[in-house]
């Protein structure tokens, strides 16, 4: 039997993925006192108690534990659960090793993985410090997907590196969610593991979000009575997250979609591209569009932005009737709320105090529910797509143009991306069971 992670504080409600705890200019973090007073404290934690501030209280000790889910009450109980009786199962397993996923927790967990160099809005703040991240990532996995996830932050940043060490601790998970790893590392990491192992291998960062996207685009466009193929979108970032958006919404079918970077659109013409965006170069912008993101922006039907920074108000207002912006940067919507809503149809932003929120928590539990439910040796492009679709379609009848996706805490999520995404992964043949 396994045992089970969980969250030892069941009864303190945790910030979704997204949420970033303050950090001042001087990069010390501002701590409120009991009184109300707020006390900066500095790299050398020179306050006596970090704990009045409510986000240090809630994580001391960390916000995870292990607890068994078979008793150990007696020699009896002892003997069945480690040896001798222990024995016997490893010895089964020797000789038909697919047992693994019957007498194993194997099937039922999955190692979150980073090298913490992309961590949230914080950036390469290494692998200590990211294990909050983490750690949260993992109690979400359970909460919203019943999916128990180890927290695995790992002390090297090179890409081989990276792979072997996964390779070598995949036998002990039934997937890999690779998380605030940097790009361009990040889809080469991505794709060497996808090659090496028979398990889904997930970066949240790219694929969670596009998945959630997709799903508020789709119902965008339906309340405003036009389809994908109707649309033009800009995206600014060309990172994970603004890569994996692009094509993920080809795939779906959108009309046309350019991408910006810090230097302008990403296009044929320029001479400074990575190999992945000389790569989405060829794949994106049918339009032709060359110069900066602003000028992107006349006529565009969506703006997506997943790179901070600030998109001036004329540029937004630039944009055709009955646009769409999705702002998903945190803390500091690229386009603040108020001034999306002068010119937009509809406004979504990556932050839980706005309507709309983009959140990957909506997706990445009920994926991974659904993968390891049917034991599917990898994620397809077809489990994502239906993994959107279902996420599209709990909204259902109540469509309003501050209701394009559903909340995180909406109990029907989970459970319809996880049947959409094991009947995709049997329809597509990596489904074996």
């Amino acid at each position: 039997m396994a045992a089970e992670i969980v969250n030892p504080r069941s009864d303190s409600s945790t910030g979704l993925e997204g949420d970033v705890e303050p950090v001042n200019s001087a990069g010390s973090v501002d701590t409120v006192g009991s009184d109300g007073s707020v006390d900066t404290v500095g790299s050398d934690g020179s306050v006596d108690s970090l704990d009045f501030d409510p986000a240090f209280a809630l994580h001391r000790g960390g916000k995870m534990a292990v607890q068994a889910t078979v008793p150990v009450r007696d020699k009896d109980d002892l003997s069945l659960a480690y040896t001798p009786g222990v024995a016997k199962v490893c010895s089964a397993i020797a000789e038909q090793p697919e047992l693994v996923h019957d007498y194993t927790w194997k099937s039922s967990v999955v190692a979150v993985v980073t090298d913490g160099t992309a961590v949230l809005g914080l950036g390469d703040i290494g692998p200590e410090a990211s294990l909050p991240v983490m750690e949260g990532k993992a109690i979400l996995f359970k909460q919203f997907g019943g999916v128990d996830a180890v927290p695995i932050a790992l002390d090297c940043t090179g890409v081989d590196e990276i792979v072997e060490t996964v390779v070598r601790l995949a036998p002990s998970f039934g997937g890999v969610n690779l998380e605030d790893i940097s790009a361009p590392r990040c889809f080469e990491i991505e794709r060497k593991l996808q090659e090496r192992l028979d398990i889904p291998v997930f970066h949240d960062d790219q694929h969670g979000t596009a998945i959630v996207t997709l799903a508020a685009l789709r119902n965008a466009a339906k309340l405003t009575g036009r389809t994908l193929g109707d649309l033009r979108a800009v995206i600014s970032g060309a990172g994970a997250a603004g890569v994996a958006i692009a094509k993920f919404l080809l795939e779906a079918g959108i009309g046309d979609v350019a991408v910006a970077d810090r230097k302008g659109i990403v296009s044929a013409d320029r001479d400074d591209l990575t190999d992945v965006k000389r790569e989405l170069a060829g794949i994106t912008n049918k339009a032709g569009l060359t110069g900066s993101l602003e000028a992107a922006l006349a006529g565009a039907d969506v703006f997506i932005g997943v790179s901070g920074g600030t998109v001036p108000e004329p540029a937004v207002a630039s944009m055709a009737e009955g646009a769409f912006v999705f702002a998903m940067a945190n803390p500091n919507p690229e386009v603040h709320p108020e001034i999306a809503h002068k010119y937009a149809a509809v406004v979504a932003t990556g932050r839980s105090d706005f309507p709309n929120q983009i959140n990957n928590v909506l997706a990445f539990p009920g994926i991974f529910a659904g993968a390891l439910q049917v034991r599917a040796s990898r994620i397809t492009e077809g489990m994502k797509i239906a993994a959107a679709e279902a996420l599209a379609a709990v909204v259902g009848d109540d469509l309003a143009a501050d209701y394009v996706i559903p909340s995180p805490f909406d109990e029907r999520v989970a459970p319809a991306v996880t049947a959409a995404v094991a009947a995709a992964a049997r329809a597509e043949g990596v489904a074996r069971r």
